[in-house]
């Protein structure tokens, strides 16, 4: 199968219930989407922005959790945006993909509909790997997708401030190592901050953190109990797979 000028996939998410196009080599969306979808807040009627979003994964997750959503994915690669409004139609999603750099400007973002203070809920996996301590792949897709430093979360940070609704929810996963420039990025202008680490088992250390923050708020952090993806000795953990099967959410979801 090809599309976009690639070879493509079409492959299952959420138990099945959602089917998705997505290139057949680089990068791949997987469970670090379903995790971020999962921890993300929405109610009918929501503006929901997946900054971004790839072949919109994630912000297809959640839309297919919550229908009624506004739902904006927002792509700097024209290939894959195309691909992402494919995967809205074929789903039976309504929403809009577009073609943006994050790091363009506010009028930028204004052009495509999407002025400050005009989302309820952003969520974003921005680029997390760090130049300085990993190799960089030779994929063009897969280096885009993956490979950036601390700062690059900081810039994705203000243009979800800019775009959110005073009482707004962000949503981000990120590398568990740097949760020191998560939090510092979270810092100015947001509150209500809760993190829940994942593990890759119960006795293992953190890979991932998840991060929710509210724009505006002034409450205290929050540290969660952490998330193992499977329990002990490697065994499938029951309450993973209902998260990954789109039949349960994660604490963020709902705090």
């Amino acid at each position: 199968m090809s599309d976009a000028g690639f070879p493509v996939t079409c492959d299952g998410f959420l138990g099945g219930r959602l089917r998705l196009k997505q290139p057949q080599h680089g990068h791949r969306a997987g469970h670090d989407a379903v995790l971020l979808a999962a921890s993300t807040p929405a109610r009918p009627g929501d503006r929901v922005v997946d900054l971004g979003a790839g072949v919109g994964a994630a912000g297809l997750a959640v839309a297919s959790r919550c229908t009624g959503v506004d739902l904006v994915l927002v792509e700097r690669d024209e290939r894959l945006a195309a691909i992402a409004q494919t995967n809205l139609a074929a789903n039976n999603i309504k929403g809009r993909a577009v073609t943006l750099d994050i790091a363009q400007g506010a009028k930028a973002f204004a052009d495509v509909g999407l002025p400050p203070d005009s989302a309820d809920r952003v969520l974003m996996n921005p680029p997390f790997n760090a130049v300085a301590r990993h190799q960089p792949s030779p994929d063009r897709l897969r280096r885009s997708a993956h490979q950036g430093d601390d700062d690059v979360l900081a810039v994705w940070v203000q243009v979800a401030r800019r775009i959110l609704k005073s009482g707004g929810t962000l949503t981000l996963i990120w590398r568990a190592e740097a949760i020191a420039s998560a939090l510092s990025a979270v810092e100015q202008g947001f509150g209500a901050v809760a993190v829940l680490p994942v593990y890759p088992r119960p006795e293992a250390a953190a890979i991932r953190i998840l991060v929710r923050a509210t724009k505006g708020s002034r409450s205290a952090l929050t540290l969660l109990p952490g998330l193992a993806l499977n329990a002990e000795g490697g065994r499938a953990d029951q309450a993973m797979q209902a998260v990954l099967d789109g039949t349960a959410v994660l604490p963020l979801a709902t705090l």
